[in-house]
């Protein structure tokens, strides 16, 4: 495992400084995406990829596996052997509500979850992920890579992987320097934003897309609704599920700068709040 203040030396002494270059500034800010299974991007960003999205923002999403592993629905909705192919279309279907330019998959095969609810990384072939990773840096050329933190935001191994794997994949370009960053993730236990937030932002204006994009996901509605519940400890339906407020926490560079501008930053603090825990 690579720990995050390693994944942090990798990025700051492993990559040159970034400069939001004279000949990018005739285009629309570029946003890489990447995501362990369908639907992180909606569960945890959703309504920010909105906002970037309506902003004018050029959005990529990449996606390691078609979420093979997880819940067929409840009542299911298709039988286990055709899970892959249907959640594969309902990503399609929340990139599309959010506003995103295009969606690829690398193929990876998404482990079942135990009988436990055991959960588990998706590849043990490493190196492999990160060269399928600087193959779709070098394709896309983001200026700003969104994906997942290295505490994997609930502790999850296939986010903790990809966040290993894209900081290495990052950390090999030699010639630019992504700004990264990745959702903070409101704990059940804690009911504060982990880890620390750089940016809270209000997505009261998104937050329909970000409804119509976990729609979507009508394999998944079954365990959203259980974990709503939970949470609320009362019965609760899929938009009321949906908080108006998202947070995301920079990853590289690490601290604030004055000569090496943030691009994304500016553009979410338009509709940032104080860096609080939410009531």
């Amino acid at each position: 495992m690579v720990s995050s203040k390693s994944s942090y030396i990798l990025l700051t002494e492993l990559v040159v400084p970034f400069g939001f270059m004279k000949e990018n500034q005739s285009r629309s800010l570029r946003i890489l995406g990447f995501f362990a299974h369908p639907d992180d991007e909606s569960v945890f960003l959703g309504g920010t990829f909105a906002y970037l999205a309506d902003q004018g923002m050029e959005i990529h999403f990449i996606c390691a596996t078609r979420g093979e592993g997880g819940e067929m629905g409840d009542p299911p909705i298709c039988n286990w052997e055709d899970l892959g192919s249907v959640r594969e279309k309902e990503l399609q279907c929340a990139v599309d509500a959010l506003g995103g330019k295009t969606v690829r998959f690398l193929d990876f095969q998404d482990p079942v979850v135990g009988p436990k609810g055991e959960l588990y990384s998706y590849t043990e072939d490493t190196n492999g992920l990160v060269e399928l990773l600087q193959d779709e840096i070098n394709r896309v050329e983001p200026d700003v890579v969104i994906t997942h933190g290295h505490g994997g935001e609930y502790g999850h191994p296939a986010h903790i992987q990809s966040h290993e794997a894209m900081t290495r994949a990052l950390a090999q370009e030699k010639n630019i320097n992504r700004i990264v960053y990745a959702p903070s993730w409101l704990s059940r236990e804690t009911g504060e934003f982990i880890p620390e937030p750089s940016f809270v932002v209000d997505i009261t204006p998104w937050k329909n897309k970000k409804i119509q994009a976990i729609n979507c996901y009508k394999s998944q509605h079954g365990m959203f609704l259980r974990h709503g519940t939970a949470r609320a400890g009362k019965p609760v339906t899929i938009p009321e599920i949906v908080r108006p407020l998202e947070a995301l926490s920079r990853i590289h560079p690490v601290d604030s700068f004055e000569n090496q501008p943030d691009p994304l930053g500016v553009i979410l603090e338009k509709i940032s709040k104080p860096v609080k825990t939410p009531d």
